[in-house]
């Protein structure tokens, strides 16, 4: 009974103790409760926790992750600094619940099989552009109507853009700062568009340099992680 148990669980993490319950009932078998096969679960090391939400990647973008990341891994503190980083994003009014559960093993926390994929910019209301270099915060402006605007100014305006691939949100700089911008408004409520903006402004210029150049500093580890992970999500 134990061995079933514990081989339903790991076949898939996200299944309740209902479910296993479901799964490894037989009708010459006595049914075990949900209350007994969690606590199998916990000596066994599997542990009820939330998932790390990392955006799903295709094989495709993975490649050419990695790829990327082969190129640039010899570059020191100069060449990440000698860039602007920019982008836009957009910015949920509300934030969402959608609380899940898995079991996992102490210490596998940023394991592939152990994650909750995510699709980028769903649900947002305010759209916004910002951008920094190693020594300055640039501003952050609001964006309305559709997504890429900036794109299309800097292609107008023969703009030279570093290449980069695309969903490689572990060791792009802006991603980690739209992070950042959101960890300080976390529990920040806004009852209006104009309200949120004037939000992610105020916490946008109380972002200190020291967090540019902590992320800057750390692009060649977040290289290699990319590499090690053959890029599936890493601690970044």
């Amino acid at each position: 009974m134990d061995r079933n148990i514990l081989r339903t669980c790991r076949e898939d993490p996200r299944r309740t103790s209902t479910d296993i319950q479901v799964s490894v009932t037989s009708s010459n078998k006595p049914v075990p409760s949900r209350r007994t096969i969690r606590r199998r679960l916990q000596v066994a090391g599997l542990h009820g926790r939330r998932p790390v939400k990392k955006p799903l990647v295709s094989l495709k973008n993975r490649e050419a992750c990695v790829g990327w990341t082969k190129q640039h891994l010899s570059w020191g503190p100069r060449e990440w600094a000698n860039h602007i980083w920019s982008d836009e994003s957009k910015f949920n009014m509300f934030g969402t619940d959608g609380i899940q559960w898995i079991r996992r093993p102490i210490g596998s926390r940023f394991a592939p099989q152990y994650q909750c994929p995510t699709v980028k910019h769903g649900g947002g209301s305010v759209m916004v552009w910002g951008c920094f270099s190693d020594t300055s915060m640039g501003s952050l402006k609001r964006i309305v109507g559709t997504m890429g605007h900036v794109a299309n100014w800097f292609r107008r305006r023969r703009v030279d853009l570093l290449e980069w691939p695309s969903q490689s949100p572990d060791f792009n700089p802006i991603e980690h700062m739209w992070e950042e911008l959101e960890r300080r408004l976390k529990g920040v409520r806004a009852f209006n568009a104009n309200q949120k903006f004037a939000q992610l402004e105020a916490a946008w210029k109380s972002i200190p340099m020291t967090v540019v150049r902590t992320l800057l500093d750390s692009m060649p580890r977040r290289c290699q992680a990319v590499i090690d992970a053959k890029a599936y999500p890493t601690k970044y």
